[in-house]
């Protein structure tokens, strides 16, 4: 089996590497760059701590993942890696313990001062002031600790009585426990305790409850499938601990294969909204907001950059190369999650691997296919190449992944595919992926 699905994490703590899928990646050259930031008390800034462990081969299993082990990786692909997620701190024992206000109770009755977004001067304000005095009310940040390991990241406000969707990654320390204490800080300063609703690490997203909560600011989510290339993205959120941080760009690029992760078992594929707003360690599970100030993105991975001579284990932060869950997708998982704890992932059943040789790939060349899936019913076959789903290219495997997870189960689906120099169209109801 040439290739399994992946998963990933972003957040403030040991971060899962994303790496977005380059076009004819051979197997084994996924680069990933997941490290782990400690944040002190503020204004100091956090320390960074980066790990090493071998990349994931190339082609992805198209199943539910079983859950992630807690690993260590960091990889290349040339210069760059792919850092899943924003987060600080993390299971390495990174320095961010477990928040209380000054009474010792978490249970939200006493606000601390917070950094506000205020229009002071509405003839003059530019559509970054509007887009964040919006959206700032609706993000918060969320603090995790179990044993000496501990980190912090970002979370997005889905309901007034408390419910927040975040990074997988974030509430699991970098997939190194089930078991963390939560602590989430609104926009207000007001600090709760919270607990874990359920998680999804195949899309590396997760909902909390915050305990007693209520009146609390929901976000209001745009259809991400309506997103441009060249739209204004503003991201919120808390890198190395700063919460409500704002910074702007564009949105760079849209179904974008990023797949993040460190190792086979531990890895996730997700079909993101690439955008050039700094977002830095921390960001994880925050805000991407368009003009209006609604979330067309939850922030979960971002590109990094090997930095010092060689052996050096240094990497750069933002290069403005950042990926973000699209909203529809986040909305989907986060409602499956407060229904039941859990989400369905959509479900082909087959391995595979880029197609093609040299620099450009051709196509997801199929290894194996498995007995009774949806692809087994539609006539697939080990060696047909599929060229595109729907409308949408396929060049990689990955890209397949990540097209084929943008799908909810039961949802039908045609596979462009080439077969024994033959081009044809197939078929495909997908189904659900056990969990």
């Amino acid at each position: 089996m040439d290739q399994q699905d992946p998963r990933a994490g972003t957040g403030n703590g040991p971060q899962h590497p994303a790496a977005p899928q380059q076009p004819g990646a051979q197997p084994g050259t996924q680069g990933h760059v997941p490290p782990a930031w400690s944040p002190p008390a503020p204004p100091t800034p956090p320390a960074q701590v980066w790990h090493t462990a071998p990349a994931p081969a190339a082609g992805p299993f198209l199943t539910a993942p079983a859950a992630p082990a807690r690993r260590s990786g960091r990889l290349r692909i040339g210069v760059a890696g792919l850092v899943a997620g924003a987060l600080i701190g993390g299971g390495a024992g990174a320095g961010v313990a477990t928040l209380a206000d000054d009474g010792g109770s978490s249970g939200g009755s006493t606000p601390v001062a917070a950094q506000a977004v205020t229009i002071t001067d509405p003839e003059n304000a530019t559509a970054v002031t509007a887009a964040a005095a919006k959206a700032t009310p609706s993000v918060v940040t969320v603090y995790v600790s179990s044993g000496s390991s501990s980190g912090s990241g970002s979370g997005v406000v889905l309901t007034d009585d408390g419910y927040v969707v975040t990074n997988n990654h974030v509430v699991t320390l970098d997939s190194s426990t089930t078991t963390a204490q939560v602590q989430v800080r609104t926009s207000d300063g007001t600090l709760y305790d919270a607990t874990v609703v359920g998680t999804d690490p195949t899309s590396d997203l997760a909902v909390i409850k915050l305990d007693g909560a209520s009146d609390l600011t929901p976000a209001t989510f745009a259809d991400s499938d309506d997103v441009q290339v060249g739209d204004l993205a503003v991201a919120i959120g808390a890198p190395l601990g700063l919460s409500d941080t704002v910074t702007d760009g564009i949105v760079s690029a849209t179904d974008r294969a990023v797949a993040t992760g460190s190792t086979q078992d531990d890895a996730t594929v997700i079909d993101a909204l690439q955008t050039d707003a700094a977002i830095n360690p921390g960001n994880s599970g925050g805000a991407l907001v368009d003009a209006a100030g609604q979330v067309i993105g939850i922030n979960s991975a971002i590109a990094t950059v090997a930095s010092g001579g060689p052996g050096s284990s240094g990497q750069s932060g933002n290069i403005g190369v950042g990926f973000a869950i699209p909203s529809n997708t986040a909305q989907r998982i986060a409602e499956e999650i407060i229904a039941d704890g859990s989400a369905d992932t959509a479900y082909l059943g087959v391995s595979a691997r880029t197609a093609g040789e040299g620099e450009v790939g051709t196509g997801a060349q199929v290894v194996q296919v498995q007995p009774g899936s949806p692809a087994a019913e539609a006539g697939l076959s080990a060696g047909d190449v599929i060229t595109a789903v729907g409308d949408r290219p396929i060049t990689t495997s990955t890209e397949l992944t990540a097209a084929v997870r943008s799908y909810a189960p039961d949802q039908k689906v045609s596979l462009t595919v080439q077969r024994d120099g033959e081009t044809r169209t197939v078929d495909v109801s997908l189904a659900t992926a056990t969990k």
